[in-house]
């Protein structure tokens, strides 16, 4: 019997394909894959479901593909969709319960982070905060009780500290602790939590996943069967934390380009941390590919092809300086969000608010896939001018 399928495909050649079930679906054989919204499938005669689908809420064949191509791309046994990356991370801490440990790091993004205090007082779950990138922190978060779970976002949004993953995860399953990596950010483009000894990963799929700032999705990833794994699809299912037919299609066309698009973003955010580090008018830049950031040692360990296109720079003369700098670029767009092919610019503190652990100095960048040249030619204007 042929296939279309070819075994041992680069993982960068299997994303483009996007043929992570092994074929082209009959009868018409599309390279585009079709677009499944149906909610319900009928019975044979004997009523028996011979599609071995029952209801499209957590078993639509629009989820197929697209988790059986993020099973590939981290290298896990099963994935899962959600409909946004916050539903999707807190699918994995809502499990925990009255008098269990969560250990989090102390920066993380933002939303998350509140929400995650938030459940733990509402819950009585004991949690602990460790400062990111530091295994002494994490050994000390880690002792006394044991944890369930430990939360893990490396790099960190957005101040980019890297989390030694091989070391953490040792640390965390000595005493039990299941490990949960958000790496939204890293892409498995650059890192494979999964295979550095992660339980589980995360993404927030709005971002690199797809790329394209039209789908709002959320992904987890497993390295097995665990029991906790089997609470989090079933909370799935009887929860309704679905994702929609159509998203889940946007989210599939969008992997298509994941290597492309994240290896231009990584290398034109390289040039521009040197140009930003180099300049005047910056205090200090964050970007873990920098032979200077405190962080590039383990990232070198850790990440690969490249060290991702986010970056935050801190601007001389303070939050008013910072301010200036965001409002006179142009090719940067002012927005939210990350990880899409246009660049954006965003003075990030006053957009977290009061609890911020953000300088006020800060504007994070996610580097789109433009020419970087033409980037660098705007950071130029708009810090010249804060200068003059």
């Amino acid at each position: 019997m042929s296939s279309d399928h070819q075994d041992d495909l680069p993982l960068s050649t299997e994303t483009i394909t996007a043929q992570a079930l092994g074929h082209i679906a009959p009868p018409f054989r599309e390279i585009v894959p079709p677009i499944h919204v149906a909610t319900t499938y009928v019975r044979n005669e004997d009523g028996v479901l011979t599609g071995g689908r029952l209801y499209a809420r957590d078993a639509s064949p629009a989820y197929d593909q697209p988790e059986a191509l993020l099973r590939e791309l981290e290298g896990g046994v099963d994935a899962l969709l959600f409909p946004s990356g916050m539903a999707a991370a807190t699918a994995v801490i809502q499990c925990l319960r009255a008098g269990d440990k969560l250990v989090v790091p102390q920066v993380m993004y933002w939303a998350l982070r509140g929400w995650v205090r938030r459940f733990a007082e509402e819950r009585q779950v004991e949690l602990v905060e460790y400062e990111n990138g530091s295994l002494d922190s994490l050994r000390a978060a880690l002792t006394g009780t044991p944890a369930r779970l430990l939360w893990i976002e490396t790099p960190a949004n957005p101040t980019w500290e890297v989390t030694d993953i091989i070391a953490a995860t040792c640390l965390a399953h000595e005493t039990g602790t299941l490990v949960a990596v958000d790496s939204t950010v890293a892409t498995p483009v650059h890192t494979r939590p999964l295979e550095l000894g992660a339980d589980i990963v995360m993404h927030s799929a709005t971002k690199y996943l797809n790329g394209h700032s039209d789908v709002v999705a959320g992904a987890l990833i497993t390295r097995e069967q665990s029991s906790l794994w089997q609470q989090i699809r079933l909370n799935r299912g009887t929860g309704g934390a679905i994702l929609g037919a159509f998203e889940a299609w946007l989210l599939l066309r969008g992997l298509r380009t994941l290597f492309l698009r994240v290896r231009a973003s990584s290398a034109s955010a390289a040039q521009i941390a040197h140009f930003l580090a180099a300049h005047p008018a910056v205090e200090a830049v964050h970007y873990p590919g920098l032979a200077t950031d405190p962080h590039h040692a383990v990232a070198a360990r850790q990440m690969h092809d490249g060290f991702g296109g986010m970056l935050s720079v801190r601007i001389k003369g303070g939050a008013a300086a910072a301010r200036r700098v965001a409002g006179r670029l142009k090719l940067f767009k002012e927005a939210t969000s990350l990880g899409s092919v246009e660049s954006l610019v965003e003075h990030r503190a006053p957009v977290e608010g009061p609890e911020t652990r953000c300088p006020p100095d800060l504007l994070r960048l996610s580097v789109g896939i433009e020419q970087p040249r033409d980037l660098i030619d705007d950071l130029t204007r708009a810090l010249d001018d804060s200068c003059a």
